[in-house]
């Protein structure tokens, strides 16, 4: 049966085939790419001044993997959920595993909380009380204990630890404390499994942040070993910072390990991915791929193993849409980085050709990816609409029987 569209996939295959694209290797490429949602993403949430409570969400985390597969069933992309502790905390991990097998899914990173607590206020592990920084490293332990039940290869470590004014703490001191939690932290891994280190330049630590930036975060993970590797969560940058220069840097220096992706306006703003600024979530990608293609075959296993996470607080946004919004641009920007004729740009580079090289990257960037993407999803048995096919499925009428407030966090 043919599909409508069809005849507008025929015609852009023919014109990517004459500017030299191989239209298998990037449809492949398509089909491989594997986005891993957050179980959190799925729950209430909201801002500093307000939690806001939504009809339908889920009561606890068996219906958040229901949530979740939903959106990779209908995106084809999307075989993992991750889990936050203890927002996702069950009395028997075995049936939290095996309620995602069930639904084709999977448990993908567990992600530790050291910043609800109130023993938390002023730092976990950099805390300078010892008995606070021995709960936080308990804390560490027990996520890697879950990690073994649920079959998880990610341990993803974010710190709120920091300072709201000079002098409230010792800088050098805290570094000692939080490579002391990291070290014991990583002793315990199993060898399959990986460390995941993000930095963030401020929030909630206003004066300084233990963990502040992308430097500090590979120093440490030097420090650690090659288990351990550098989260880039793309809203937790300066304004104006070139996230795509920090993972092309990190990925040579082979200690790029995953990302969270969402946007930002001004800080950490938590939005949709790509709905701010889709060039920079492109212009990411574009390292990568121009990586996959390096000489040095570790370079290319860097860019290759990647671990794509979306981290979003849907605050005022219908969750699963939003997810589901997400997730295609991801896809989207993703093909269209597939695009481009990495020959070409190099070329115009070893010539010096600045407006060659500029429109060899930006023309990709432009090109109407639509029937390529409606294309591999329809060969993947997906939608090729999944944001329509949701809204006809009738899930959110059936979900709204859960009621107001699910799991709030």
């Amino acid at each position: 049966m043919e599909h409508t569209s069809d005849h507008a996939y025929a015609i852009f295959e023919e014109q990517q085939k004459n500017r030299g694209i191989n239209m298998d290797v990037v449809k492949q490429k398509i089909k491989s790419l594997k986005i891993e949602t957050p179980s959190w993403g799925y729950g209430d949430s909201g801002t500093r001044f307000k939690v806001f409570k939504k009809v339908g969400i889920p009561r606890n985390p068996f219906e958040k993997i229901d949530d979740a597969a939903v959106v990779h069933r209908l995106t084809g992309a999307c075989p993992s959920v991750a889990i936050h502790i203890p927002w996702d905390y069950v009395d028997n991990f075995e049936s939290l595993k095996e309620h995602a097998l069930a639904n084709n899914m999977k448990i993908g990173a567990v992600n530790p909380n050291l910043f609800q607590d109130d023993d938390y206020m002023l730092g976990s592990v950099t805390n300078a009380n010892a008995s606070i920084r021995r709960k936080a490293i308990n804390h560490l332990l027990e996520c890697i204990d879950i990690m073994k039940e649920v079959d998880s290869q990610y341990l993803s470590l974010w710190f709120a630890d920091g300072t709201n004014y000079p002098g409230q703490a010792h800088f050098r001191q805290r570094k000692h404390w939080m490579l002391e939690a990291l070290q014991e932290t990583y002793q315990a891994l199993s060898p399959d499994m990986k460390m995941l280190i993000e930095y963030k330049f401020f929030e909630p630590g206003f004066y300084h942040t233990d963990l502040a930036d992308w430097g500090m975060a590979y120093n440490l993970s030097n420090q650690l070993g090659e288990q351990a590797l550098v989260l880039v969560d793309t809203g937790h940058h300066a304004p104006g910072t070139n996230v795509e220069h920090i993972v092309s840097y990190l990925i040579d220096e082979e200690k790029l390990g995953g990302f969270h992706f969402n946007s930002r306006k001004y800080a950490d703003d938590d939005l949709i991915v790509g709905a701010i600024n889709p060039y920079e979530l492109f212009l990411i990608f574009y390292q990568i791929l121009d990586a996959g293609q390096d000489r040095n075959p570790k370079v290319q296993q860097v860019a290759d193993g990647i671990s794509y996470m979306i981290d979003q607080s849907h605050a005022i946004e219908p969750k699963i849409p939003a997810m589901i919004r997400s997730v295609l641009n991801i896809q989207t920007q993703y093909a269209k980085a597939l695009l481009i004729n990495l020959s070409e740009v190099k070329e115009f580079q070893s010539k010096n050709d600045v407006l060659g090289a500029e429109d060899a990257v930006r023309k990709a960037f432009e090109m109407d990816v639509t029937p390529l993407l409606q294309t591999v999803r329809e060969e993947q048995g997906a939608p090729a609409e999944p944001m329509q096919a949701f809204y006809q499925s009738g899930y959110q009428e059936t979900i709204n029987k859960r009621g107001v407030g699910g799991s709030s966090w």
